[in-house]
């Protein structure tokens, strides 16, 4: 018999809770630095805006041969949680996903593959047209548009047709929750079995909806930060593109994104991936206003939203209950002991951060696994402000005590069983 992976999940660990946590005040900063040195710039996101409108305009002028259809463009990801960073060195490209829907054809209109080439014969016209050198190449799922070396990114289009209805009643004949299934979608993949044939066995997704989650996870601190912003400039709340908005959430999920690069630079198949990082985290986030506070508190629950079904770990999709992210984990078990080989490495680390008051000792704490960006975040920070302490009143720990290392849980917690998506 093959040994059950989830053997050594402990139970959780009731102490954990029993210590007050203490940051430095140089912790609180240095994290705070970390963040802004990882935020890729308003130019950066600008670019990728216009981009994406640009091949919008495209897809709707005279001639276009899915105007019909009722092409829509947006963009999906990191770029629209505003969770995206900086890549590691100048040689890598930023990665924009973004989604190309018909909004007017569905599954029964036309085989994956014909709606992929339908998009991706316009993507090439418009590459053409643009003038652009580097050829248009085909991915599992997208096409991929490529820029010139100095903008440094490229764009992942997705084909994508409308699939809200059928996703509600699959969702309501299981008793889930139906809030996001407006939105939903499904998009080609050239492994799936029925790729050149007309059917409804579609891969399912639904980025808007993952959005709008997100954004209830950050809770009313994004609303507030956007409004201060519009007052600064005397401009009104819609006229602020929401990436210019950074909440503690996003910052600290863009810390744990590097942390996890860094960790995993030469083990890139094993790496937890971007979307479990940040399910997690949004939901371990308890509305706490400071970066550090809010990353302590993720990194003290995250794994307490893992669920356990027999043998098999679940991490849902907010926006569509049916789907596991962690689906992978059983046939490939080595990436589902990467995570919390991941998880026990960030609690070392940013622990051993908290406690450090030189500006050294805070880069030494993470450059193993932040890399260059930890020197430049201490560069970013103001003068050295003492060894002055500062509560990390994160609401995921309690208790009095002296200053302290973060009480995470010394072992993995036992995850529990579905009881449906709430």
């Amino acid at each position: 018999m093959a040994p059950d992976p989830l053997k050594n999940l402990a139970v959780e660990n009731k102490s954990r809770m029993e210590k007050f946590t203490m940051t430095t005040k140089s912790a609180d900063e240095y994290l705070a630095a970390l963040a802004d040195a990882l935020a890729i710039s308003e130019t950066r996101y600008d670019q990728a805006c216009r981009s994406y409108a640009s091949l919008g305009a495209w897809l709707h002028r005279p001639d276009s041969t899915v105007l019909r259809y009722d092409p829509q463009i947006y963009v999906q990801g990191s770029f629209r949680l505003g969770t995206a960073i900086r890549p590691l060195n100048d040689e890598e490209e930023y990665d924009v996903d973004s989604v190309c829907e018909l909004r007017l054809l569905a599954t029964v209109d036309l085989s994956q593959k014909a709606l992929k080439k339908l998009v991706g014969d316009e993507i090439k016209a418009y590459r053409v047209a643009q003038s652009m050198v580097k050829p248009v190449t085909e991915g599992k799922r997208c096409w991929v548009l490529s820029y010139s070396d100095g903008a440094q990114f490229h764009m992942d289009i997705v084909p994508a047709v409308p699939n809200n209805s059928r996703q509600k009643l699959l969702l309501e004949a299981r008793g889930l929750d139906t809030r996001w299934s407006e939105t939903a979608i499904v998009i080609t993949d050239v492994r799936s079995p029925t790729y050149e044939h007309i059917s409804d066995d579609w891969q399912r997704s639904n980025p808007k909806g993952y959005a709008k989650w997100f954004q209830l996870r950050m809770g009313p601190i994004f609303k507030r930060k956007r409004r201060a912003i519009a007052e600064s400039v005397r401009a009104s709340v819609e006229d602020i593109p929401e990436y210019r908005v950074r909440t503690p959430l996003q910052s600290a999920i863009m810390i744990l994104k590097r942390h996890r690069d860094g960790m995993f630079v030469d083990r890139y198949e094993e790496r937890p991936i971007s979307v479990i990082i940040t399910t997690l985290a949004a939901h371990a986030y308890n509305g706490e206003e400071k970066i550090s506070n809010a990353l302590y508190a993720i990194l003290a629950n995250m794994d307490r939203f893992i669920e356990r079904d027999g043998r098999t770990l679940i991490i849902r999709n907010p926006s569509d209950p049916l789907e596991n992210f962690a689906d992978k984990w059983p046939t490939h078990p080595e990436r589902q002991d990467a995570f919390f080989e991941w998880l026990a490495q960030a609690r070392q680390d940013f622990g051993q951060l908290a406690q450090q008051v030189e500006r050294r000792r805070l880069v030494e704490s993470v450059a193993p696994r932040m890399g260059a960006i930890a020197e430049k975040a201490a560069a970013r920070m103001d003068p050295p402000s003492g060894s002055m302490l500062r509560p990390a009143a994160s609401a995921a720990i309690i208790g009095t005590g002296a200053a302290s290392a973060p009480a995470f849980p010394n072992t993995r917690r036992e995850p529990t069983s579905p009881k449906g998506f709430a």
